[in-house]
């Protein structure tokens, strides 16, 4: 489980298929402290295994699975990513719970600044709409984020200067592609409603 805060930026600099799908390994300082083989890491709010690590890198593979669901099919050799190391039970839950479970992929439609900050509008699968409110929470690309306006599949989200300069986000531009996250506790809560009404409708 993570929180959504994340740790720091990593890069991709190396990225090769394997019979099971992709290798890659990831150069970073901050989370490789204290962080073993077979830790599960978020990386752009993808959770994947830690199969081994170096003096500067560790090593993850992504399953087909993985790669059909998420943005890692378009990674490269560069890519910035985001990190953020499994949480313990002495972490600060700053986010919200955050699985590295990713539900699908959206579209920066459009990024406003305002100031050093700015406000972006991201266009999500329809499927995944009915799980976001206003003033609710999602994971972009593994950022836990607050919904600040929604309409249909169209979600606006405000960032500070602090997440667009200590994530990729800084590098994201109009039609870019992030990975999405909804909240655990809607789908659960659907999954408990709906077959309740199915049966007072009976």
């Amino acid at each position: 489980m993570f929180t959504g805060l994340i740790e720091e930026m990593g890069k991709v600099v190396t990225i090769r298929p394997i019979t099971e799908g992709l290798q890659l390994d990831i150069e970073c300082t901050k989370v490789l402290d204290g962080l073993d083989v077979n830790d599960s890491i978020s990386v752009s709010g993808i959770c994947l295994t830690v199969i081994s690590r170096g003096k500067k890198t560790f090593r993850v593979q992504a399953v087909q699975e993985t790669i059909q669901r998420t943005t890692i099919r378009g990674w490269s050799w560069g890519t910035d990513v985001n990190l953020e190391r499994a949480c313990t039970p002495e972490t600060r839950l700053g986010g919200h719970i955050v699985q590295g479970h990713v539900d699908g992929i959206g579209t920066v439609k459009r990024i406003k600044k305002v100031g050093q900050s700015a406000e972006w509008v991201i266009e999500i699968p329809e499927f995944l709409a009915r799980y976001c409110v206003e003033k609710g929470p999602i994971a972009l690309d593994g950022i836990s984020l607050t919904i600040a306006n929604m309409k249909a599949n169209m979600l606006t989200v405000a960032l500070i200067p602090h997440t667009l300069q200590g994530t990729n986000f800084g590098d994201k531009r109009g039609g870019d592609h992030i990975n999405i996250e909804v909240d655990l506790l809607a789908k659960y809560a659907e999954k408990l409603i709906l077959p309740e009404r199915s049966r007072l409708i009976q």
